[in-house]
């Protein structure tokens, strides 16, 4: 069956690629180098309309499809994995939980802000002792009558110190486990909550990831997302759709490491003639070639899961769980190929096989995504 892309898919994809190539290429090596956030090239990305691409248009958003953001985010990946990082939490988890589960009241507040850029959000799930199990959270959200009083820390949270809107899950009712869960919206500024020191990584230097600390943080009870006990099936359910979003991200860190890696071996010589010609190289070529193209199918198969209303959990799991893992093959052989160059810096690769890692942890660990995929061909 042949997956033939519409002309706004192709539109799409170069209007993207254009971006990254123009705009995110330089200096690209000095924001990793610095872990500079990537300022201006995230508002023009909003102003592009890359930061909600899903979201209907009378909340401000493109009204696109899966497939397109799909497009979009390996191209962008290809050349900045700290700047799709953004691009991903906004469109799969703050944008599209939102539009999904939240209130009139939410949407119309938060949507056309997140999705024009003027501000951006960030997903707060992860704790020091609820990482890969989220029904443990420690976090607390105590029901007060007209308001919750949050008390609680959050780790590894991407956009941690950029964000202005915070969908934060905190447990309202421990003896319930995961059905006493709570999603709620918190913005930055309010009394109690800090942020705290940057993380110094070892990819995606470019992205803000800090950790969040809530002392008595109230928060009213509109901005609950759902009815109560809602939380843990929003953050489930968000991150299914935000585990399509990284996949395309490992698949463009994939991409951009092969491209590199193929242009240098058309022009570096060895023995006389470009190291293309030799067969090692050539098979190392034909496997990055090979699982690149089957991880895009992946990511498109379970991208159009996603917008045919299908379930796409064990789709969702697999692209992900595939993608990063040819991510980080794919990196390591692209410095293989570069040889001492591949260690430096200006070739770009060295850079991409530090992003290509976290891939492999963030939005589920690879085995996460085997018992996802697991649960599911064995109902």
């Amino acid at each position: 069956m042949e997956f033939q892309l519409t002309e706004e898919h192709l539109a799409v994809q170069q209007a993207a690629r254009d971006f990254a190539q123009n705009e995110l290429l330089p200096g690209v090596i000095e924001r990793d180098e610095h872990q500079k956030f990537p300022t201006e090239q995230i508002k023009m990305m909003g102003e592009l309309g890359f930061l909600g691409m899903m979201v209907d248009p009378k909340y401000g958003g493109g009204g696109m499809d899966t497939v397109s953001y799909v497009l979009a985010m390996e191209e962008i990946s290809k050349v900045d994995a700290s700047a799709s990082v953004v691009m991903s939490v906004n469109n799969s988890l703050v944008c599209w939980g939102l539009e999904k589960y939240g209130s009139e009241e939410q949407k119309m507040k938060y949507l056309p802000r997140l999705t024009s850029g003027e501000i951006i959000g960030a997903f707060c799930l992860s704790e020091p002792e609820a990482g890969s199990d989220a029904t443990m959270q420690r976090t607390t959200a105590v029901d007060m009558g007209d308001h919750y009083v949050i008390n609680g820390t959050k780790n590894w949270i991407t956009n941690g110190s950029t964000a202005s809107v915070y969908l934060v899950i905190a447990q309202t009712n421990p003896e319930l486990r995961h059905k006493g869960i709570n999603a709620l919206i918190v913005e930055k500024g309010t009394p109690g909550f800090e942020i705290g020191p940057k993380e110094n990584k070892l990819g995606i230097r470019g992205s803000d990831t800090h950790s969040l600390m809530f002392t008595d943080v109230k928060v009213p009870k509109e901005n609950r997302i759902g009815e109560d006990g809602f939380g843990f099936k929003f953050a489930m359910s968000t991150l299914n759709g935000g585990r399509i979003g990284i996949a395309s991200q490992a698949l463009g860190i994939a991409s951009g490491a092969y491209e590199l890696a193929l242009k240098y071996a058309k022009e570096r010589k060895a023995f006389g003639v470009p190291i293309s010609q030799h067969q090692a190289i050539q098979f190392k070529l034909a496997d990055m070639a090979t699982n690149i193209d089957a991880a895009r199918l992946l990511c498109l198969q379970a991208a159009a899961d996603k917008d045919a209303h299908r379930d796409y959990s064990k789709s969702g799991a697999m692209a992900k769980l595939f993608a990063s893992k040819v991510a980080m093959e794919t990196t390591v052989e692209a410095v293989q190929i570069h040889g001492g160059y591949g260690f430096v810096k200006e070739y770009h690769v060295e850079r991409l096989m530090r992003d290509a890692k976290i891939t492999q942890i963030y939005e589920g660990t690879s085995e996460i995504q085997k018992i996802v995929i697991s649960r599911e061909i064995l109902k």
